[in-house]
């Protein structure tokens, strides 16, 4: 009697047959899950053609080409130092920025370009501000006003600029280029769903408001009338 007993005492401590039963179950279920996602290759649900995403990441690259070529033109020409570092922080921000989404439309699969200019921002309430409407949306150069973008006369009247005027012009036109894109980051914001185009949208509100101000004081201390 007594040489049974260590076997009786061994048994109580093994688990239920049942709960190792379940344990394999769960196992094998989790593995064949695994398999079957992996068989079919299942991808995350990307932006699409008419997305919000995809219209912000299009026109922003735009929005952002002009800013750079316009903060190049007053980075070789000013004599102000100050003013000099924030054109050179701008077009360098701004390129990095652009690569960025032309970076995510690759990753989606989309063209760089498609769709009417600012038509994305239509259901939103800065595209309602904007005079857009999904059924009445803006001309091209509604649009390119509405986005603060400068006319060709206007790039080229810095181009040919000197000294202070030039100073001057840059400040009053990237100013209003400036103030057309916080509307464009707060629609994308508002429509938007894809954490890393809210997550830089959310970045470049805040750093082009920062700009803003900084280039106000730029203003006020060069005597700009603008």
């Amino acid at each position: 009697m007594t040489d049974d007993a260590p076997e009786t005492a061994a048994a109580r401590t093994l688990p239920p047959w049942w709960a190792v039963l379940l344990v394999a179950l769960a196992i094998a279920g989790t593995a064949f899950a695994i398999g079957r996602f992996s068989t079919f290759d299942i991808a995350p649900v990307t932006p699409g053609d008419t997305s919000a995403e995809a219209g912000f990441a299009r026109d922003m690259q735009v929005h952002h080409s002009q800013a750079i070529d316009m903060a190049m033109t007053i980075y070789r020409s000013t004599d102000d130092g100050d003013l000099r570092a924030l054109a050179y922080d701008i077009a360098t921000g701004q390129a990095e920025q652009k690569g960025v989404m032309y970076g995510w439309l690759v990753q989606w699969g989309l063209p760089q370009a498609g769709g009417p200019t600012m038509q994305w921002m239509s259901a939103s309430e800065a595209g309602h501000a904007h005079g857009g409407s999904s059924s009445a949306p803006l001309s091209e150069q509604e649009a390119r006003e509405a986005m603060g973008m400068a006319s060709e006369a206007e790039l080229d009247e810095l181009g040919a600029a000197t000294g202070r005027q030039a100073d001057c012009l840059f400040l009053e036109l990237m100013i209003r280029h400036h103030e057309g894109a916080i509307p464009m980051a707060e629609a994308i914001l508002e429509l938007g769903t894809e954490p890393q185009v809210l997550a830089v949208a959310e970045r470049m509100k805040n750093a082009q408001q920062f700009e803003i101000d900084a280039m106000t004081s730029m203003q006020q201390r060069l005597g700009c009338s603008g």
